[in-house]
């Protein structure tokens, strides 16, 4: 696909930040939207920031081809499960169906490991009711990736995924086989594996988890996606 355009919800997050990083860098994509709640510190020519009001999302450029969605929170950031539900599903959907309607073609969005919506966890019901909703509309390209533990580089502190982090060190090189997909991964890791499904332009629904994340994101990926999608 030529002159491809891309959108993001969430590119300032941990994963969103990196996957902006590397569509910028990316010859394939001819220009990146951002939604920002303010401007960045920095920009680029490819970049183009969109102030966004969540709760009226209005503004959709023309032209794209390539919806990203890293949109996520913590209960305990959000305040309470009413708030947290606001930014991991309605607003998730809100931009899917303002994608949908503009014509975009593909949409990608992270989930978590575990996501169900009959899950007894709250945290993964939300995960798997958003995945369903968004799933309905129909896009050509719809790719779900669910990765475990997170590693990378937050701007805010998050003690529990920092106790996580180092148990993870020492945990992850046990977990082989089919337990291999609990295994931590960089945020990094995760944003090529986005960029390498969106690239590879495979049409259907793609469920996409940590294991089959961290091959997806290998530097030899591109030369082997059948095998690995």
């Amino acid at each position: 696909m030529d002159h491809r355009i891309a959108i993001i919800a969430g590119g300032t997050g941990l994963v969103g930040g990196e996957l902006v990083q590397e569509l910028l860098i990316d010859p394939s994509w001819d220009k990146v939207y951002l939604l920002v709640r303010k401007p960045l510190e920095w920009t680029h020519s490819k970049l183009e920031l969109i102030l966004t009001d969540w709760e009226n999302l209005s503004e959709f450029p023309k032209g794209v081809t390539d919806a990203f969605c890293t949109l996520g929170t913590t209960i305990g950031k959000a305040g309470s499960k009413e708030n947290f539900k606001k930014v991991d599903l309605e607003y998730p959907v809100r931009f899917a169906k303002a994608a949908k309607e503009k014509g975009v073609r593909s949409f990608f969005i992270v989930t978590a490991l575990g996501a169900d919506p009959n899950s007894f966890v709250f945290y993964n019901q939300v995960k798997g009711e958003v995945e369903a909703e968004i799933s309905k509309l129909g896009f050509e390209t719809f790719g779900i990736f669910r990765p475990s533990l997170l590693e990378g580089d937050r701007k805010e502190f998050r003690l529990g995924e920092k106790i996580g982090s180092k148990l993870a060190f020492l945990i992850n090189p046990l977990l082989l086989g089919p337990l291999k997909k609990y295994r931590s991964i960089h945020a990094k890791t995760v944003a090529k594996s986005i960029l390498n499904l969106a690239w590879s332009d495979k049409k259907g629904n793609h469920i996409i988890e940590s294991d089959r994340i961290a091959a997806l994101g290998s530097s030899s990926a591109r030369a082997n996606l059948e095998n690995l999608i």
